[in-house]
This record gives structure tokens, C-alpha cells and sequence, in this order.
């Protein structure tokens, strides 16, 4: 795919990532109390929502859609699927029960099993993280419906990344709600390399996201995640010059696959 195509493509799914930030955040912004993902709990709700506005949005491109709510695809219909579009319309579940603002729209266009383009919304920070392969990623805070999707005026008005790491120690990225054995090693390992190292905990694809930035150098992930987790951020990392290794094979994870449930990864 032409870059100039897919820069028009990811200005699209910009444009659907807000919006179903917003009915995201006319949900999160009432007052409600949920334990589980039941079909009546404001989360499903919240979820049912952003992927019903997203998914109009993005249907003006003709691509198909994967989301997390339409996930019963078979997998001989969508192995024919050259491009399609990734979507998680509200990732970090246990973030927005806990109400810490710390969850996302995540969306991104796959070719190919290939991550090309991606953008995270944040709707409580209205925070925008995007990034296509072979050109660049951005972060641009307090992006909100009223503002112009065009790609350059938001390039222009975002920061590149990743960030200067201005001299701060070796840091990864931890999980509150996954901690695995297998990462408590790893960061073990971490210190004997590095010496004293900082972790840093955050929720939802943000963790992808603070490599990206350079906020942080790893990110190791040992506990299961699903594709549509980690599409975007992907998307964003490799335009970042980061990568998403799959920890099993040794290469750049691949999205598409008949189990939808990632291996574990690691961002670097």
C-alpha cells in the first residue's frame, strides 16, 4: 500500500478513535458501580458503544472490521482479508472500573498480518498517539471532536517520538493487574545487566506506549493478551523505530492468525 494511502486511512480511524472516545466518556462520566461484563453493566455499554460509533466511521473506507466486540469472525472469512482494521473500542477494562482514567481506543490497519498504521485515544486525557510504518509516530494532548483530523496539521502540532530520555535509569514497563513469574525474572535479569533499575506501572496499550515515547526501554509481556490488545500500539511502536517481538519465535508479531490470542512479546 502507498504511504499517501495509508496516511488518508489513518486519518480516518483518528476521526472514529475520538469519536468512540467520547460515547466512551458519556458513560464513564455517569455515576454507575460494575463488577463484571455483563450485557446491562455500563461497562458493555461504554464498549458496545465506541465499537457501534467506530465501526461507522471507518465503514466509509470499505475495509473490513475485527473488533473485540464482533470477534465470532470466522477465521476462513478473514484469512482472505488482505487489509482489514484492528479494533479495540475500550481496552483497559479494569482501569475504567477502577475509574483512573488510564484506558484507551485502540485501532489499527493490519496488511498483510503487518501492523501499518495505528492510533490510542485516551478519552479521559484526551491524549492521541499515532504512528504509521515508514514514516513516523506522534503523541498530541488535548485532541477533542472539534479539532481537524488532517494528518499534517497534527504531525505539526504533535510531538514526535520517541522523547529525549534526558539521562533517567534503564526503565520497564510493568503491569499492575499481570505480573507474572516469568516477568519478576526477567526484570531480575534486568538488574544484573543494568544494575538498579526503574519499573514503571501503567494500564491498558498505554504500557506500548511509554516505549514508544522513550519513557521507558522494555516492556516485557508474560501473561496472555489478545490482538486487538496490541495492534495499535504496535503500529505506533514500529513507526517509532520500537519493535514488538514475538517472545516464542524470536520475530515481529503477526496479527491475523487463526487463534487470535497473542504469544507472549516484548517491546523494545
Amino acid at each position: 500500500m502507498k504511504e499517501k494511502d495509508t496516511q488518508a486511512l489513518l486519518e480516518i480511524a483518528i476521526q472514529g478513535a475520538v469519536l468512540g472516545g467520547l460515547e466512551i466518556l458519556d458513560v464513564y462520566e455517569s455515576d454507575f458501580a460494575v463488577e463484571t461484563k455483563e450485557d446491562k453493566s455500563p461497562l458493555t455499554l461504554a464498549d458496545r458503544r465506541a465499537h457501534e460509533k467506530i465501526v461507522e466511521v471507518l465503514r466509509q473506507t470499505e475495509i473490513p472490521v475485527l473488533s473485540e466486540e464482533g470477534k465470532s469472525i470466522e477465521h476462513s472469512v478473514r484469512s482472505k482479508w488482505g487489509r482489514f482494521w484492528m479494533v479495540d473500542p475500550l481496552d483497559g477494562t479494569k482501569e475504567f472500573v477502577k475509574r483512573n482514567g488510564e484506558f484507551t481506543v485502540n485501532i489499527a490497519l493490519i496488511d498483510n498480518g503487518v501492523p501499518i498504521a495505528g492510533v490510542i485515544y485516551v478519552p479521559v486525557k484526551a491524549d492521541l498517539y499515532f504512528g504509521w510504518l515508514g514514516g513516523a509516530s506522534y503523541k498530541l494532548g488535548g485532541f477533542t471532536q472539534n479539532e481537524s483530523a488532517d494528518l499534517k496539521a497534527l504531525c505539526e502540532a504533535g510531538v514526535k517520538l520517541p522523547l529525549e530520555a534526558n539521562g533517567r535509569p534503564f526503565t520497564a514497563v510493568g503491569s499492575r493487574s499481570h505480573m507474572s513469574p516469568e516477568t519478576e525474572q526477567f526484570f531480575k535479569e534486568l538488574k544484573q545487566e543494568h544494575g538498579e533499575i526503574e519499573v514503571v506501572s501503567m494500564g491498558s496499550s498505554l504500557k506500548i506506549c511509554l516505549v514508544a515515547e522513550g519513557k521507558a526501554d522494555v516492556y516485557p509481556r508474560f501473561a496472555p493478551t489478545m490482538e486487538w490488545d496490541t495492534a495499535a500500539g504496535h503500529a505506533i511502536a514500529l513507526g517509532a523505530g520500537k519493535e514488538v517481538i514475538d517472545h516464542s519465535t524470536g520475530q515481529p508479531m503477526r496479527y491475523n492468525k487463526e487463534n487470535l490470542l497473542n504469544n507472549w512479546f516484548i517491546v523494545r
